[in-house]
C-alpha cells in the first residue's frame, strides 16, 4: 500500500447529544474483521493513519472523533470517560459489529478498558497503547498542575488562536515529539484539528471536554479500576519515551510491575523500543506493534 496519505471514508453514528463522526478505512480482503480505535485526549480519529496503512486492508478500521473533538466537536456533553465508552458501544451497536476488538491510545486506552467493562458483550479484546493503567498522584500535586505537566503544548494550544494554517503547522513542527517524524500524514492529522476562520483559527477541542476527561484519567476510580476488571483478553503496549520525547516515559517495567495487572486479563505487556508517546502510533515500530495487537498476532519475539 502506498506511503501517501490514505483517505478514509467519513460516516456518522447517532449518540446522545448529536452525531459522532467516524473515519473508516475499509478492508480489502474477504471476511476481514472490523476493529475500532479510540484516540487520545486532544487528538482526533486521523491519529490512526499509520496503523490504517500498515493494516493494509486486512481489517476495516473505524476511528471516531470523540465528542468535543474534531468533526464531533458539536456533540454536546456531558463529557467524561464513561460517556466516551458508551459512545464506543453505540458505534459498535449501530454498525451491528458484534464482539469487536477495540484499541485505545493515551486517554483512549482508559476509554477502551471502560467500554469493555461496561459493555462486555460488545468487546472481544482490547489493545491499550501507552495508557489505561493508573497511578495515584504524588502527595500535594493538584490535578490541574498534573494535567498541564503531562499534556504540555497539547493543552496549552486550546487557549491559543492562529492567524492561518501555516502558523498552526509551525506550532506543531516545533513540538519535540513531532519534528523528526513530520510527514504529509501528520500534517493532515494536525490540520484536521483546526476550526474557525483566519485570522482566528483554533483547536476543535472543547476545553470543558478536555478538562473533564483529563481529571478523570487522573482521579476517576471506575476508570482506574477498568484495566483490573477486563472481561476479555487485553494487551498493553508502552512507549520508551514520553510526550515531549523525553527519557522519562509514562510507564516502565517497574511501574507496570507495581500496577499488579492480572495476567489472565492483560495477557501481554510490552515495551515498544524507540518510540515516544506519539510515535508509538505513527512510527514503524509502534504502528506495527499496534497492528499485531489488533490482528491478534501477539508481540514480536525478541
Amino acid at each position: 500500500m502506498s506511503k501517501s496519505l490514505l483517505q478514509p471514508e467519513v460516516l456518522t453514528v447517532p449518540v446522545p447529544g448529536g452525531d459522532l463522526a467516524v473515519l473508516r478505512w475499509p478492508a480489502t480482503v474477504p471476511e476481514a474483521p472490523t476493529v475500532v480505535a479510540v484516540h487520545g485526549i486532544t487528538a482526533n480519529g486521523l491519529a490512526w493513519f499509520e496503523v490504517a496503512r500498515r493494516l493494509a486492508g486486512r481489517a476495516t478500521l473505524l476511528a471516531p472523533d470523540l465528542r468535543g473533538r474534531g468533526a464531533s466537536r458539536a456533540v454536546e456533553g456531558p463529557y467524561g470517560l464513561a460517556r466516551h465508552a458508551d459512545d464506543v458501544a453505540a458505534l459498535i451497536t449501530a454498525l451491528d459489529l458484534g464482539p469487536t476488538v477495540v484499541a485505545g491510545h493515551s486517554m483512549g486506552a482508559w476509554v477502551t478498558a471502560l467500554a469493555a467493562v461496561r459493555h462486555p458483550e460488545l468487546v472481544s479484546r482490547v489493545v491499550l497503547v501507552d495508557g489505561g493503567v493508573s497511578f495515584p498522584l504524588p502527595e500535594g500535586v493538584h490535578e490541574g498542575d498534573a494535567l498541564a505537566a503531562v499534556l504540555g503544548p497539547a493543552l496549552a494550544r486550546l487557549s491559543m488562536t492562529f492567524p492561518d494554517r501555516d502558523a498552526y503547522r509551525a506550532f506543531w513542527q516545533q513540538h519535540p515529539a513531532f519534528d523528526a517524524d513530520w510527514s504529509e500524514e501528520i500534517d493532515a492529522y494536525t490540520q484536521r484539528d483546526l476550526v474557525g476562520t483566519e485570522p482566528e483559527l483554533r483547536s476543535s477541542c472543547v476545553l470543558e471536554a478536555v478538562q473533564t476527561d483529563g481529571a478523570q484519567v487522573l482521579l476517576d476510580e471506575e476508570a482506574g479500576a477498568a484495566v483490573h476488571r477486563l472481561p476479555c483478553p487485553g494487551e498493553l503496549l508502552w512507549a520508551e519515551r514520553g510526550l515531549l520525547d523525553e527519557p522519562q516515559a509514562l510507564y516502565d517495567s517497574k511501574r507496570i510491575a507495581a500496577a499488579g495487572l492480572d495476567p489472565a486479563r492483560v495477557v501481554t505487556a510490552s515495551l515498544v523500543p524507540d518510540t515516544n508517546h506519539y510515535s508509538i502510533l505513527w512510527g514503524r515500530a509502534g504502528a506495527e506493534a499496534v497492528v499485531r495487537g489488533l490482528l491478534g498476532e501477539g508481540p514480536v519475539a525478541g
